[in-house]
């Protein structure tokens, strides 16, 4: 009995009731009544049945109203609706049929018609179910094949940054701190990003175009990249070149990070008063991006053993930073953003000591 087919009546007489169901029996077909427009509503969310005969004149809720309902719902809008009714006239069959009824049949009702109209109504609801079923499944499908789609090219991209992060590293290999310094220099930079109220693109960006910032430094001799002591003017003009080195390297892009490295590159030694390299920008015509990562790289160099110099502590190297700030060094306002989080440039310094130069996992701690 579980296969058997449902079919409602919906009229508000015991005679016609009786009737239909006995017609609607003997062609083996399960009945279910009701007795007006909004019980029928109600039993059709409870039992949905495969077609309904519905009466026009009841009380309560008109079959017009329930049959418009009924089509209104996506839930039970493919349910086919034969309006049974003793009212024949022209008029009354378009309105059943502006209601959406899908058939109209005259009471009392005939047994052959009555057989064929459910027969014919059953095929099309058949239909409908199956377009409805391939349209779910073919929806189900396209979601299912997006995300594999989605992870594929997310694959390539964190491929893509990570042959470009190890490539980056080359600029730092000869430095003791390798890779660390460039995984840092990401944190540092989103962490500020972040504070200063960049959206999440920009931010996740910073994360992997930061560490770029000196690639161009594969491009300087060692005698001047590795002098334990201070640089001669001609050595510091040519180790000034590592932010145009840097920006050659990068340039030419299709990719958004790494035409944010190349900002990077050249704009990273700017100073808010001017008196930075390589093309002595001020203000706010030095990029964001560039003020940025200026105040990470310091604080990274001041914490970093270098062969010119030993590490500084926390205390010393904010105090650094806060006098440079205050000497025009750089923005006041990513200055301020990078002093509201210091407890947090702290734990980066101290969590990526050795660095863990995954981009995977990069991402999944900024996340």
């Amino acid at each position: 009995m579980e296969n058997q087919i449902r079919i409602m009546v919906v009229d508000d007489e015991d005679a016609n009731q009786l009737l239909l169901e006995t017609l609607l029996t003997r062609l083996d077909y399960e009945v279910i009544q009701a007795f007006n427009g909004k019980e029928a509503l109600e039993k059709v969310k409870e039992t949905p049945p495969s077609v309904i005969l519905m009466d026009i004149k009841m009380p309560v809720m008109d079959g017009l109203e329930a049959t418009k309902r009924l089509k209104e719902s996506s839930e039970t809008k493919l349910i086919p609706v034969v309006v049974v009714s003793s009212m024949s006239e022209v008029e009354d069959r378009v309105k059943a049929l502006e209601a959406g009824a899908d058939d109209f049949m005259s009471k009392p009702a005939d047994p052959t018609e009555l057989k064929a109209r459910i027969r014919s109504l059953l095929k099309v609801k058949a239909y409908n179910d199956y377009m409805k079923h391939y349209q779910k499944s073919l929806e189900s499908e396209v979601i299912k094949r997006t995300m594999q789609l989605r992870e594929a090219l997310e694959k390539v991209k964190l491929a893509s940054l990570d042959t470009i992060f190890r490539l980056s590293q080359a600029a730092e290999y000869k430095d003791e701190d390798t890779g660390a310094h460039i995984v840092r220099m990401g944190f540092y930079a989103a962490a500020i990003a972040r504070k200063l109220g960049l959206d999440q693109a920009e931010t996740e960006a910073l994360l992997y175009a930061a560490p770029m910032h000196d690639v161009g430094k594969i491009g300087i001799p060692d005698k001047i990249l590795l002098k334990p002591g201070k640089l001669d003017p001609d050595e510091w003009e040519i180790m000034k070149t590592h932010t145009t080195i840097g920006a050659k390297i990068l340039r030419g892009s299709d990719f958004e990070t790494i035409k944010m490295a190349e900002v990077i590159a050249i704009s990273h030694h700017e100073k808010w008063d001017g008196s930075g390299y390589p093309n002595g920008l001020n203000g706010e015509n030095i990029p964001i991006v560039g003020r940025i990562a200026a105040i990470a790289d310091v604080f990274d160099a001041l914490t970093t053993k270098r062969p010119y110099k030993d590490a500084y502590s926390f205390e010393k190297s904010f105090d650094i930073i806060k006098d440079m700030a205050n000497g025009g060094h750089f923005d006041p306002q990513v200055a301020k953003a990078f002093f509201d989080i210091e407890e947090e440039i702290v734990d980066i310094r101290q969590r990526k000591e050795n660095g863990d130069t995954r981009i995977s996992m990069m991402r999944q701690e900024l996340i």
